[in-house]
């Protein structure tokens, strides 16, 4: 339904709080390095004022993965989902609580992430179903630009056959040439 010449629709307030937030296109890499930082930061906060809470970490850790796979550049939608576990194994570091020692902090690594891959399996799902609806959307847009363009392209070359023919004979079908004599 379209609106009336000269009358806009109100914008929803959720929309435009939207509008007001960063909008970063970041590469993969970059995608990578945001996630990891986060949440390795978001750890040792996590440790210092929660006592390493796996749920606040957890529950950090979904917006981080919304966030990563809404700011990654169209071109490198496929790094999110791949890069959010790598950021969740970094952020773990902090808050597995090991003993001294890299034989203990690598066990106590490996026993944080199997005891909470619900979380991990979580923004996972996250960052991979919002890379894909936005691959998604942008195919969608560009086959409209295609169609548009060539309906473009057909319109012009309607245009350009119904336009007067140049003085001349005009060209024989092809079945009427004349036949080429052999020697």
């Amino acid at each position: 339904m379209s609106t009336p010449a000269g009358r806009t629709r109100p914008v929803a307030p959720v929309v435009l709080a939207l509008r007001r937030l960063p909008n970063p296109r970041l590469t993969g890499i970059g995608a990578g390095l945001f996630a990891a930082v986060t949440m390795f930061v978001l750890a040792c906060a996590d440790w210092l004022l929660f006592d390493d809470s796996a749920v606040v970490f957890g529950a950090l850790f979904l917006p981080v993965s919304a966030l990563t796979a809404l700011w990654v550049r169209p071109a490198d939608l496929v790094t999110a989902p791949i890069s959010v576990p790598i950021a969740f194994a970094v952020g773990i570091i902090p808050i597995s609580g090991g003993t001294s020692g890299f034989g203990g902090q690598t066990m106590a690594v490996v026993t944080a992430l199997a005891v909470h891959a619900g979380w991990l399996y979580g923004g996972t799902l996250i960052a991979g179903l919002i890379a894909t609806v936005r691959k998604v959307r942008l195919m969608r847009a560009r086959q409209r630009r295609m169609l548009l363009a060539a309906q473009t392209a057909r319109a012009a070359g309607a245009g350009q056959s119904q336009s007067p023919r140049p003085a001349g004979p005009a060209p024989r079908p092809a079945a009427q040439a004349p036949r080429r004599r052999q020697h």
